[in-house]
This record gives C-alpha cells, structure tokens and sequence, in this order.
C-alpha cells in the first residue's frame, strides 16, 4: 500500500525523475492547451467550427470542415488514452503530498471525469448536439486547473523535505 505523503521521503534521485517527468509531461500537456486555443479561439463557436466545420459562413476567415469518422475517433481514442494514464499517475504522486483529505480526493478524480465530459463532449458536438460545446468548455477548463493545482502540489511536496531539513 502507498503511504500518505511518501514524496517527501524519496531518495534524491527518485524526486528528480518525478520532477523531470513533471515538467515534460506539463510541456506535451500545455502546447495541448495552446494547440486547443489555436483551434477554436477558446469560445463555443470556435468549439462547433472545429469539429462540425463552418462551409456556409461564407466569410469565415479559415474554411473548416467536418472531422470524418475516422478523425474523431481517432482524436477520442487518442485524448481518453493517453489523459487517463497521465492523470493516473499525476494522481499516484499527488497521493503522495501530504494535504487536506477533500482537496486531494476533488483533484485525484475531477481531472479523470472532466476527460470523460470533455472528449465525450467533443462525440456528442460532432453528432450535431451543439450546446454540449459549452459543457466541453466547462470541463476542459476546470481539467487544466485541476492539473495545475496538482503539478503546484507535487512540485512543492518534493521539495517540502529539503526546506524542513535545510532549516534545522
């Protein structure tokens, strides 16, 4: 069983694989972010356009058309994949911050239910269910703040021992 707060007792070397893994994973998960921006201008409308497309706005600035099939499974069966087991882990180490019960347990499942809203979401606006762009919104948002607060978390858990060991 894993032990509450086992973070600030690794050895040296084992902090820096987690800080290292931290930031690599924080680099792929941003320009994902930035990517997500780019794609549909962070609005709902930008959200339908990206997914359904936009052929009779005849003045849109870029001509965007409807993902096929095979495109949004692809995009889904990547994005479910790939954050779930980033969120598994991010969990694994953040178990192993010491802090408050609740906060802990909201930022271990919240990420791994916004995945689930977000990219099931993004099925359900590709079928034609426009509203839902705004729960895919919600959700992803709330996801990003999620994996902030928890990289915050694990950052400063990992350096906890030392601050307290380098004072005494």
């Amino acid at each position: 069983m894993i032990k509450d707060g086992y973070l600030t007792s690794l050895p040296r070397e084992l902090k820096w694989v987690v800080v290292l893994f931290i930031i690599t994973v924080s680099v792929g998960f941003y320009i994902g972010i930035g990517y997500v921006n780019e794609t549909t201008d962070a609005n709902s409308k930008g959200i339908v356009e990206n997914y359904i497309g936009n052929e009779s706005d005849e003045l849109a600035k870029v001509m965007r058309f409807k993902k096929s099939k095979h495109e949004i499974f692809s995009i889904l069966h990547t994005h479910f994949l790939s954050l779930s087991v980033i969120f598994l882990i991010i969990s694994l180490l953040l178990y192993g911050v010491p802090m408050n019960i609740r906060l802990r347990k909201f930022l271990i499942l919240e990420p791994l239910l916004s995945v689930n809203l977000t990219f099931g979401g993004i099925f359900f606006v590709w079928l034609g269910f426009e509203w839902v762009s705004y729960i895919v919104m919600f959700s992803g948002m709330l996801m990003t703040v999620c994996y902030s607060a928890s990289v915050v978390l694990i950052l400063f858990g990992l350096t906890k021992n030392n601050i307290n060991t380098s004072q005494g």
